[in-house]
């Protein structure tokens, strides 16, 4: 039996010159077509069923860091840990509310 797990991406890139935003939009991009859902400006996130899943989306954000200085982290959270994230100023996106009740992946 899988576990749905979600893998948050955290990222700070420069965009001061023409190459950091090329970069930046370039990883963006990357992650927005590998299925990620950006949860705030410039934190995304990916559902996945299970580690096997979580491992394979790992590699492929390593294979896309951008060549720029900057900072990305990820963390791997249960959907039962995502699930219990405060909110202390908004709301949920209307993609958090659809997220939360997908239980059929491909």
């Amino acid at each position: 039996m899988s576990k749905f797990m979600r893998i948050l991406v955290f990222f700070d890139l420069p965009v001061v010159s023409k190459r950091e935003r090329k970069a930046y939009t370039k990883f963006r991009r990357f992650l927005l077509n590998d299925g990620y859902v950006m949860l705030q400006y410039s934190v995304y996130y990916r559902i996945c069923n299970g580690e096997e899943a979580v491992q394979k989306h790992m590699k492929r954000l390593h294979q896309n860091i951008p060549p720029v200085n900057g900072a990305i982290r990820t963390l791997k959270v249960t959907e039962k840990q995502f699930e219990k994230m405060g909110i202390l100023l908004g709301k949920a996106s209307p993609n958090e509310n659809i997220d939360s009740k997908i239980t059929d992946f491909f």
